[in-house]
């Protein structure tokens, strides 16, 4: 969850994009004194106005500076800081009329060393203020707009930081006769055309108060912050299908009709309903594996339970990238028997690579190849190097496109680009994992690709029903996919005159598929929207605008759009590729209203007022520390009990004469990629101990893994018979079925009982079951008895999945 907090040096170790004021001082005794906070929430984007006042406790004078991490779905438009008499207000003028500017400015080696010594990481918003008195406060001035996410529930999620509220040791200032906080101002308005249900929120606060006789506005307002440590986390519900929301927001009057900011704009949420079981899945995507050549002889087992595990029809490629990279095939291909057993036969012939790190280069060969036959792409990316000056290049690539695919990184535990890859995951709503051993390794990637091929909407297209005379231009156009339990905002310009003023409203239709199924819904909205000044929907719009014009460059016959819409940015703060932020210090009673363009640059050099360093920097400190796995450390805590206590597992002789007669034959061509390689160049954090050695011994594993068809079935084969821990004979006399479904049965028993060790083999088991099911002749009950009989083990029929 992205969430914001007011950090000093204790509490550093954050991670990538979250969101908040932290205001640094070279002391912690900055005290939140009185906090003054209003939330306007319209269905799922929200518009915070907040003015918070911090004290310098010490008797001594403080050097602090403000940091503010950005990202994709916040905008901030309003920062300004005011101590005593002096006020400091950043604004954004055009790029290389701020870049001239900083020049003049004394005292940005303040950022530079921001930029390169602290231990935070990604996009910030910084600005020094310079040195507090002892005693004094400064009053810190911050309006931002966001896209809010969807709770589970499907209720609209907006955090605030419990490091943000007055402290506890404040109590003697509530309130006796009505207890709440004399300190603490936090009012919540809640919109809503579909009609507000009700909240809920971690802290203490006053009955939801509706301000309309149809419940569509309503308001609510904190008695207490969260208790302790807890941030606060307010949930709302709304009435009806949250399949499709939609907020038009009216016209700036100031502005000219025909510009964003003159025509009206409506946010659209589409939050496609999926169901969890999809038959006749239909297209089941592409799978694209990167892997990072420094790390490849620690990955190669990985990379073969990944391709096991595929499922028929879909396409998958795999590229190893260092210095340059290269891919398995020209481009994805159908997965089949023949292509999986070239790709698992290629899988040895990767030599490690210790030189560059061109994962820029390979994502731009990645995206600029269309999507087949509109198969959904996931990228699953191992790394291990750092990408050193790139990461900005890198992430402008991932938000380019970042509607088109979705993105599982697998950083190791000593990887330089750990929070590169944790904002690329969720900047494109996939998952960031981070490696700690081989077996961490395999296990967190299939359970990953467990996830990824969950059912999810694809061929998104949206259809609008307007009045005559009124059109809409999509600024922001519906993603190729949404993934199960995800939503997506778009953005649309409604341009002219409706020839009937008492036609007020419009429809839009959502068209989607899972699978082979299609949904349809219809949502009509009113073109009569209520008065807000703030325009938060046009800011976030404003945004997606400027990115778009920033990726489609900048031709002579798109200068004078641009230069209209870095106007507009200018005029409502928000930050785009063509502009830069400059903060001024200047004596209250110069001060101009915020929400006004700037003055003329030359007026900066005036004695009454002074440049300050403020910028957006690409802050690249250290990765925040990270827990092991809670699995694997209760595992090995177990597994250190067993050995002080000299004990051995009950099966760790059979596994280790099965180990053993396993290595005394020689093993066919599949089983040789099985084979455990020899570390590269990675340290992992900690050894697998003796005793877990042998009660995670891989090497029957491996084998059965090997062996498996791509359509999920096994062959009768004596390699199969030897991993399972069998005799051909015995098998071949026991046999109640044709060969193939009786292995395939013995594998899938033999797998399923394995499970305690190896609980991602789900995958693998699923594919044998649809195989069985397939084969009508089969007799599942009778096989499963001797599969038991001959095993030594009971496994259920609910292995079958019937």
């Amino acid at each position: 969850m992205r969430r914001s907090g007011i950090l000093i040096k204790q509490y550093m170790c954050r991670g990538l994009f979250q969101r908040g004021i932290w205001l640094f001082s070279s002391c912690p005794e900055m005290e939140l004194e009185t906090m003054t906070v209003k939330v306007t929430i319209q269905d799922f984007v929200a518009d915070v106005v907040s003015e918070l006042f911090f004290r310098n406790t010490q008797q001594v004078s403080k050097e602090i500076m403000f940091i503010f991490p950005v990202d994709s779905d916040t905008v901030v438009h309003t920062f300004y800081a005011t101590m005593g008499d002096t006020r400091i207000e950043a604004m954004l003028w055009e790029k290389e009329e701020a870049q001239h500017l900083c020049k003049a400015t004394s005292g940005m080696e303040n950022l530079r060393y921001l930029q390169d010594q602290w231990d935070l990481w990604g996009p910030v918003f910084a600005c020094y203020l310079g040195t507090l008195p002892p005693k004094r406060e400064v009053a810190i001035s911050l309006c931002y707009v966001q896209e809010l996410p969807m709770h589970p529930d499907g209720a609209a999620l907006f955090c605030w930081p419990h490091e943000l509220f007055p402290r506890r040791n404040y109590l003697s200032c509530i309130s006796s006769e009505e207890g709440m906080f004399e300190n603490l101002h936090f009012s919540i308005c809640l919109k809503s055309a579909h009609g507000v249900s009700h909240v809920a929120i971690n802290s203490s606060y006053t009955p939801l108060q509706y301000m309309a006789p149809d419940q569509t506005s309503a308001e609510v307002s904190l008695k207490l912050p969260p208790w302790m440590q807890d941030d606060l986390n307010l949930l709302v519900y709304y009435r009806g299908s949250h399949t499709l929301s939609a907020v038009v927001e009216r016209r700036d009057p100031k502005a000219p009709p025909g510009s964003l900011l003159g025509d009206p704009v409506v946010m659209v949420t589409l939050t496609p309903n999926i169901p969890e079981v999809v038959p006749n899945s239909g297209q089941l995507g592409e799978f694209l594996f990167l892997m990072d050549r420094s790390l490849f002889l620690d990955a190669q087992n990985t990379l073969l339970f990944l391709l096991k595990s595929l499922p028929l029809g879909c396409y998958f490629n795999i590229y190893s990238f260092g210095a340059t990279f290269k891919a398995f095939y020209p481009q994805s291909v159908e997965y089949t028997q023949e292509s999986m057993d070239n790709a698992v036969g290629c899988l040895s012939s990767i030599c490690p690579d210790l030189g560059g790190c061109d994962l820029l280069g390979l994502l731009k060969s990645i995206y600029s190849t269309p999507l087949l036959h509109g198969n959904l792409r996931q990228l699953f990316i191992f790394i291990q190097r750092k990408i050193s000056s790139e990461e900005e290049a890198v992430m402008a690539e991932v938000y380019r496109y970042r509607d088109h695919h979705r993105c599982f990184c697998f950083p190791t535990n000593r990887c330089d680009s750990f929070n590169l890859s944790q904002a690329m995951a969720l900047e494109t709503k996939g998952e960031c994992v981070c490696i700690h051993s081989r077996m961490d390794m395999a296990s967190e990637a299939v359970n990953c690709l467990r996830r990824a091929l969950q059912p999810m909407a694809s061929g998104i297209s949206l259809h609008w029903d307007l009045p005559p005379g009124l059109e809409v231009s999509m600024i922001r156009k519906p993603p190729e996919m949404i993934f199960q339990g995800h939503q997506s905002s778009i953005y649309a310009q409604i341009h002219g005159q409706a020839q009937d003023v008492e036609l007020g409203e419009g429809a839009v239709s959502l068209q989607y598929h899972v699978g082979s199924q299609s949904f349809n819904y219809t949502l009509r909205f009113s073109l009569v929207p209520s008065a807000d000044d703030r325009l938060p929907v046009h800011r976030m719009a404003m945004m997606h605008l400027l990115w778009k014009l920033a990726w489609e460059g900048r031709s002579g016959a798109e200068k004078d759009i641009q230069h209209s819409a870095v106007k507009s940015s200018i005029s409502l703060g928000v930050p785009s590729p063509f502009t830069s932020s400059v903060a001024v210090l200047m004596k209250q009673r110069d001060a101009w209203h915020h929400d006004s363009l700037p003055p003329d640059s030359s007026t900066l050099f005036s004695s009454s007022c002074n440049l300050v360093p403020c910028q957006l920097l690409w802050l690249r400190g250290f990765r925040p520390v990270w827990f092991k796995s809670t699995k694997f450390w209760i595992v090995q805590k177990c597994q250190f009990c067993l050995e002080m206590l000299d004990r051995k597992a009950p099966d760790s002789e059979a596994l280790t004469q099965l180990s053993t007669s396993c290595k005394e034959r020689e093993p066919s061509s599949e089983e040789q990629v099985m084979e455990e390689p020899v570390a590269s160049n990675i340290s992992w954090d900690w050894k697998i101990s003796p005793l877990s050695t042998r009660l995670c011994d891989f090497s029957s594993l491996r084998v059965v893994v090997a062996l498996q068809k791509a359509n999920g079935s096994w062959a009768f084969t004596a390699a199969l018979a030897s991993a399972l821990g069998l005799s051909n004979a015995d098998v071949d006399g026991q046999r109640p079925t044709e060969p193939t479904a009786w292995a395939t049965v013995l594998a899938l028993v033999w797998l399923h009982q394995y499970k305690w060790k190896v609980p991602w083999s789900e995958l693998l088991e699923a594919k044998a079951c649809r195989w069985l099911r397939d084969q009508a002749e089969v007799q599942l009950d009778e096989c499963l008895e001797a599969a038991n009989s001959l095993l030594g083990c009971f496994v259920e029929p609910t292995v079958f999945r019937i």
